[in-house]
């Protein structure tokens, strides 16, 4: 579909202007006639002349965070919502934002719906977003559902960054610890091999693999890294195939070091969040459902409310076929079958995320001292054997001179 502009005017005689999206100029005139709307003028739409990453496309879940907390204050203080996109499009500072937010303003100037111009824009606003403000339009109660949602961004957000400020120190220490082992294997080991020609005979068997890996390292380096880039490169297909991702996302729930633990209970937060406040805005429960599934950040958890559907829509409870998954818990099997019970369900829901993000900030700082004594372990081992395999030679002809 290609880009149109418009100009036309109401039965009232008033001007109207926007930018449609059709097939033809022929829809965009069916489409403003549907409007009540009559007719001035229709131009194509320029199109700029730029390069588009679709891995840069993406807009940063703290940018969006902050604008729709701004968004809802602004409504929530009586501006309409054509100026609070107007505010919102001049002061935020990522780009990719700001070229939605000036479609969803013009679509909105254009007739348009909120919820609607948001849906146009699916980089940047996801379903779940798009669906908490289709509800809260249709109930007359968009205020609200711009605060759910500004409040559901805020918890992910700050789930996030509590998950990612953890792995920092591990991830720091870990590349520096392979730094050391490269420059040891590419530039000391030689040194040693020099040594070890004058000595003559042969050399140690841990000694000749020593060796070995420091001939890869220096000869075929340019091997090594293009085999590393192509192992990431698949490794990252295969993750987001459609095959791919139920495997990595059910091999996540069992990685060792209670990381399999975090995996789980940072999606059980999501997800419970997610439901609760689909829930909470109003969305109908099929949707909510199908919502939280595909916002769930994991294949087991789709699934399981693939089910979960499948039973509401036969007259079942959402608590029967959780039983059967294994990624939830007995516990909140059991807190969401008081909560339909008692017909608070979300507020159950609600109570099921705050007790897990609580956990997970537990698990993370025991993962924390877990961690470090393994490394420590693992990287002492490392330099250890390499110690050893170039020393070892020099024991063996110290024997011989006694």
């Amino acid at each position: 579909m290609a880009s149109y502009a418009f100009k036309a005017v109401d039965l009232a005689g008033l001007p109207a202007r926007g930018e449609v999206e059709a097939d033809s100029k022929q829809a965009v005139a069916d489409q403003l006639r549907e409007r009540g709307l009559v007719v001035l003028d229709i131009a194509d739409q320029a199109k700029s002349l730029e390069i588009n990453l679709e891995f840069l496309q993406r807009v940063k879940p703290r940018d969006l965070t902050v604008m729709t907390r701004q968004l809802a204050t602004m409504v929530s203080s009586g501006m309409t919502i054509l100026r609070a996109l107007y505010v919102l499009e001049a002061q935020t500072e990522s780009k990719l934002l700001a070229a939605a937010l000036l479609g969803v303003r013009k679509d909105v100037e254009a007739g348009l719906a909120l919820s609607d111009a948001l849906e146009r824009h699916p980089k940047a606003f996801s379903p779940l977003y798009v669906a908490m403000v289709r509800s809260g339009e249709t109930g007359g109660m968009l205020e609200d559902a711009l605060q759910r949602i500004a409040h559901q961004l805020e918890r992910d957000d700050s789930l996030r960054r509590q998950v990612r400020a953890a792995m920092i120190y591990p991830g720091v220490i870990i590349s520096f610890a392979g730094l050391i082992l490269i420059a040891l294997v590419a530039f000391i080991v030689p040194v040693f091999e020099k040594v070890f020609k004058d000595f003559g005979g042969k050399l140690p068997a841990i000694t000749q693999f020593t060796v070995g890996v420091s001939h890869a390292f220096t000869g075929y380096w340019y091997l090594i890294i293009a085999g590393v880039i192509l192992a990431a490169v698949g490794f990252h297909r295969w993750r987001k195939s459609g095959w791919g991702r139920p495997q990595w996302d059910a091999l996540r729930l069992r990685i060792p070091f209670k990381i399999g633990d975090i995996v789980q209970k940072v999606s059980l937060a999501r997800w419970s969040r997610t439901l609760s406040a689909l829930m909470g805005a109003g969305v109908p429960i099929l949707q909510a459902l199908e919502i939280t599934g595909q916002t769930g950040g994991n294949k087991v958890i789709e699934r399981a409310m693939a089910e979960v559907t499948t039973s509401v829509k036969a007259g079942g409870t959402l608590a029967a076929p959780l039983k059967e998954s294994p990624v939830f818990p007995s516990m909140v099997v059991h807190m969401i079958s008081v909560g339909e019970e008692t017909g608070a369900l979300d507020h159950m829901l609600t109570k099921v995320a705050d007790f897990y993000e609580d956990e997970v900030n537990a698990a993370v700082k025991a993962l924390t001292s877990i961690l470090e004594p393994v490394m420590i372990v693992v990287v002492g081992g490392i330099v250890g054997f390499i110690v050893i395999s170039m020393y070892l030679p020099m024991f063996k002809v110290y024997d011989e001179i006694k």
